[in-house]
């Protein structure tokens, strides 16, 4: 039987109108029978740190304080050959265009989903994709982005795509590191610098990425794969 994985998906700065030009889409993913175990391996990181089982971990809560926890996370990611990560970044959302080429900006943001998950999928293995949920739409909208996925796939059956389904970041710690290395990538990509913090947690993931972690990388890095998106005439 082929394996199955798990992929965990979130985003940094999607909104249209959040003021922010660079948006990031990305993902973590693992073998289904590996999450369990490495679930309870970042519980035990935040425990070793005297945080509580349940602490959510998230880029907006680094600070100097909590630096060798987030960094310990980032390590343990690195560490562990089963996990991986892609990252699609938009550099600039204001040269948008989606009245010219008949969309909304929502239409626009799945398409982009579409973009970083097919990377990901081949047709010979399963997949599970979870979603961070954002507002009452996402169910309607991810069952198209499935419907799209499996049709790129020609999985007409499920047999690829098993599931692709909404669920609260907050409860799941690979979504939550998911979170974490998004928001490190959006860091950089806007050019922030005021937390060192987070600051040296992206010298840290540079240094043990190799990648500057703002220009494109070969499609198939096994462990970060970078892809910096710039629209066509065909896509706005």
């Amino acid at each position: 039987m082929s394996p199955t994985y798990n992929v965990y998906c979130d985003e940094s700065c999607h909104l249209e109108h959040d003021q922010q030009k660079a948006m990031v889409l990305g993902a973590i993913w693992c073998l289904e029978e590996k999450t369990a175990y490495i679930n309870v391996r970042i519980r035990e990181i935040k425990e070793r740190h005297g945080l509580a089982k349940n602490f959510e971990i998230k880029w907006t809560k680094v600070s100097p304080a909590k630096l060798t926890f987030y960094m310990d996370l980032l390590d343990y990611f690195f560490d562990n050959e089963d996990l991986h990560f892609r990252a699609l970044i938009i550099p600039d959302k204001t040269k948008l265009q989606h009245e010219a080429f008949n969309q909304d900006h929502d239409t626009w943001y799945y398409k982009m989903y579409f973009d970083m998950l097919k990377a990901i999928l081949t047709n010979t293995d399963r997949y599970r994709i979870y979603l961070d949920i954002k507002d009452s739409k996402s169910s309607q909208k991810t069952a198209h982005l499935k419907d799209v996925l499996c049709n790129s796939l020609y999985d007409f059956d499920n047999q690829i795509i098993e599931r692709l389904q909404i669920v609260r970041s907050h409860e799941i710690e690979i979504s939550q590191l998911a979170d974490l290395l998004i928001g490190l990538i959006s860091y950089v990509n806007r050019g922030l610098n005021t937390n060192s913090a987070k600051i040296a947690l992206v010298e840290r993931m540079q240094g043990r990425s190799g990648y500057s972690l703002v220009k494109t990388n070969l499609l198939r890095e096994p462990k970060v794969n970078i892809f910096i998106w710039q629209p066509t005439e065909a896509q706005g």
